[in-house]
């Protein structure tokens, strides 16, 4: 893009992350960034043409100050490439006349489980057994209509976070005690900027599960990547990705033609999305989805394995400073993530890191624990202690590569704790003993493929 093209563009930036600066910093765009108090860097202090540092998932605040911005700076389009930015970022781009005036709208059904789950059954597409969770006998009365086990998960909260599996109905006292103990509270791992704002329930989805990576242009979906996961029916945490996923060409395109289907359903026009959907017994089924880009590190996978830079769509797109790709990408190789994971207890010895880090095929390797520190039961994804990405010729040795590392090549030592009360109160209820590797893990959940297709 030359410089006559980009001189002059200004982007109203809500949140984000550094890599997102670095892409605007690329195309030479003024970037005026409204950031959380809690996510600042120093990075983002020095990108910014202009920094204001206020909670931008408060409406009330927020609105002021970008109304200001847009004021004084005359701003371009107002963009998130970050999950709690999506809808206040569409909000305030709809209310500058920026969008078609709709945008908040298709954000706020994707954020919001029940209403996506709402909108794809007028549309007749298909769709899990579905209802809000209003009282325990809610709980009993979803169980007899649509059957054990059932999912129970907060409305718009990401990463496997508060998710609860009700297996029958004498486990029913135990999920109530749990949606009591989290509903109208912050998320209190990971990110804590979002709110706990009411649970869905919804029937059990079977069959293995993927995500889809696609950017929409003007209504154009271009599935960019389909990506494997690796999950255990013993907790809601993801063990690892990988792409391209190791799937027939028949079960792929079915996986991408469900989605294209559900984007366009969900009128998701513009942008960058992330899809989970599981292969099920009835066919296709979305799990959930967002109009962001996929996180746990898929968006370094795909520009490995695909030579597509995601963020930098992502960015450009909205300014008008990027054509969209003739087809979907060929692979160019391939890459894969693993979760670091070790059973619970306290850390003794951290080592190993810094030599698999140094490796030419290895992207990013990293460790959050340190001697003292606590590995917990596995819940969600907070819960791991760390993960390598790696590159490869094809899936396979991506994933050994990636398996073998994270297992072998770092060294993080446990001393075992005593059986810990987890989960609403009770022992080991949601989560099982986390196998000392991925490989293990997946061996003892027993059903979870590490190929599929």
């Amino acid at each position: 893009m030359s410089d006559t093209a980009t001189q002059g563009k200004t982007v109203l930036l809500i949140g984000g992350v550094d890599a997102h600066l670095e892409r605007y910093a690329a195309l030479g765009v003024k970037v005026v960034l409204i950031q959380h108090p809690d996510k600042v860097t120093a990075y983002q202090t020095r990108a910014a043409d202009v920094l204001l540092v206020v909670d931008y998932t408060d409406w009330d605040t927020v609105r002021p100050f970008a109304e200001a911005a847009h004021a004084v700076y005359r701003v371009d389009a107002v963009v998130s490439l970050t999950e709690p930015g999506l809808n206040p970022a569409s909000r305030l781009g709809d209310l500058f006349g920026l969008t078609d005036g709709r945008r908040y709208e298709v954000s706020r059904r994707m954020r919001d489980k029940w209403l996506m789950r709402r909108h794809l059954h007028e549309r007749g597409l298909p769709a899990p057994h579905a209802g809000l969770v209003a009282d325990r006998a809610s709980l009993a009365e979803f169980g007899e209509r649509a059957g054990y086990p059932f999912i129970v998960k907060p409305l718009s909260t990401t990463a496997g976070f508060g998710l609860i599996r009700a297996e029958d109905p004498a486990d029913l006292d135990r999920v109530w005690a749990r949606v009591r103990e989290l509903d109208g509270g912050r998320t209190d791992r990971g990110s804590t900027m979002f709110t706990v704002d009411g649970f869905l329930m919804e029937s059990y989805i079977d069959g293995p599960e993927f995500s889809v990576e696609a950017l929409s242009f003007a209504g154009r979906h271009v599935v960019v990547a389909v990506t494997e996961k690796l999950t255990s029916e013993e907790h809601f945490a993801e063990l690892g990705h990988a792409v391209p996923a190791r799937v027939s060409e028949a079960d792929r395109a079915r996986l991408v033609g469900a989605v294209e289907e559900f984007l366009t359903a969900m009128e998701v026009t513009d942008g960058p999305s992330h899809t989970e959907i599981r292969l099920s017994s009835r066919g296709p089924m979305v799990i959930e989805s967002h109009n962001r880009l996929g996180g746990d590190h898929i968006v370094e996978l795909v520009q490995a394995a695909y030579g597509v830079d995601m963020i930098a769509y992502g960015a450009a797109w909205p300014l008008g400073l990027t054509e969209p790709p003739a087809a979907a990408p060929a692979p160019l190789a391939a890459a894969a993530m693993r979760a670091v994971l070790r059973e619970p207890g306290t850390v003794t010895a951290v080592e190993g890191v810094e030599a698999v880090r140094a490796r030419p095929d290895v992207l990013l390797a990293q460790v959050s624990v340190r001697p003292g520190d606590t590995v917990r039961p596995l819940r969600d994804n907070w819960d791991r202690i760390g993960n390598v990405v790696v590159t490869a010729a094809d899936t396979d040795a991506a994933v050994e590569l990636a398996e073998r590392l994270g297992r072998e090549d770092i060294r993080v030592e446990v001393e075992p704790a005593a059986a810990a009360v987890v989960d609403g109160g009770v022992p080991g209820a949601g989560s099982a003993p986390v196998a000392a590797s991925v490989s293990s893990a997946v061996s003892s959940a027993g059903r979870v493929p590490v190929r599929v297709g």
